[in-house]
């Protein structure tokens, strides 16, 4: 009996000593969620590739985890807390929204784990999140309406198809493109108020309706200038264009891309590009995290960059990466 007692003690102080030197001593992986608004788009596609990339690189696991929708705050919210009861060592998160978010970030930290944002920015937590990591998008949006308004010669009737409510990093392009483009005399703004919501279905309705308020008698569009903030809106706006047979007789710059976006580039129906960096967004993403668990000082904002594409610059080789990147290669390898 003393033998079992003692073999059965034997056991438990070495299974403590096993948890107790998962965090410390090393012994297992770190484990960090990487939340992002969604999974569906070819964008989220690209920075969950980053996130193995680094993952690999630093000898972590990831847990990669979004909601359904891009509108779902409630259950992006839901994941969160979850993982922060199953103690990940740190979160990696692109918020859904900029005010809602903000609680389950402050519940992850006060639980001493630490938050990186990325992709969207989260409102006055500067001092809660280690860092927030990317595009700069109201420099985006400027691009988007100085090379708009360059394309049509500095007039004419211009509408922007906004994306979600909420969303920190569309709302910024948004605005950039209208300061931007504001700065055109000869440019109306006729419409800044429609949103296309958060799946490709929703923004091809609302690019229809807004298609259809701006024709006259003849059913010709008395638009000259489009701009969409984001993948799903500009793919969207695409399939409308086409549908009403206006593809490629409208001035139209859009943010992101696709395969089919990238279709309606080289066939002339769109006429540039903002493209962001998402494979290393999603990469820097992860690897800042982890530097800051290793106790290493990060930056608390890392710009991941924004090129404008035209079927002009399309296929040099920096643009081919960019847009190109080997997500499969790495999605395997998760």
């Amino acid at each position: 009996m003393r033998r079992l007692y003692f073999t059965i003690s034997f056991i438990v102080v070495v299974l403590g000593l096993v948890a107790c030197g998962s965090k410390s001593g090393g012994t297992q992986q770190e484990t960090i969620a990487v939340i992002p608004k969604g999974t569906t788009h070819i964008y989220w596609q690209s920075v969950h590739a980053g996130a193995i990339k680094a993952a690999k690189e630093m000898n972590v696991n990831i847990n990669w985890i979004g909601p359904e929708r891009e509108d779902a705050r409630q259950q992006q919210i839901g994941i969160i807390d979850n993982q922060v009861i199953n103690q990940v060592d740190g979160i990696v998160l692109a918020p859904l929204d900029a005010m809602a978010l903000r609680r389950p970030v402050e519940a992850a930290v006060n639980h001493g784990i630490p938050v990186v944002i990325v992709d969207s920015r989260l409102e006055d937590a500067e001092d809660v999140y280690t860092s927030f990591v990317a595009t700069d998008n109201r420099k985006g949006g400027q691009i988007a309406g100085q090379q708009l308004g360059k394309i049509m010669n500095g007039k004419g009737r211009v509408a922007i198809l906004r994306y979600n409510e909420g969303s920190a990093s569309t709302t910024n392009r948004e605005e950039g493109f209208l300061d931007a483009i504001r700065q055109f005399d000869g440019i109306q703004v006729v419409s800044d108020e429609q949103y296309g919501g958060a799946t490709k279905a929703q923004a091809q309705q609302a690019s229809e309706n807004l298609l259809i308020r701006f024709q006259d008698g003849n059913g010709n569009l008395t638009l000259d200038g489009i701009f969409c903030p984001n993948e799903s809106t500009t793919y969207g706006m695409l399939q409308a264009l086409r549908r009403q047979r206006f593809a490629g007789k409208v001035s139209f710059v859009g943010f992101d891309t696709g395969e089919a976006i990238i279709q309606g580039l080289r066939q002339g129906e769109i006429n540039g590009l903002v493209v962001q960096d998402p494979f290393k967004m999603g990469y820097l993403g992860v690897k800042t995290l982890v530097q800051h668990l290793q106790g290493q000082e990060v930056e608390k904002r890392i710009d991941t960059g924004v090129t404008y594409i035209t079927n002009q610059n399309i296929d040099q080789p920096d643009i081919q990466q960019l847009i190109n990147p080997d997500i499969e290669k790495w999605l395997s390898m998760e």
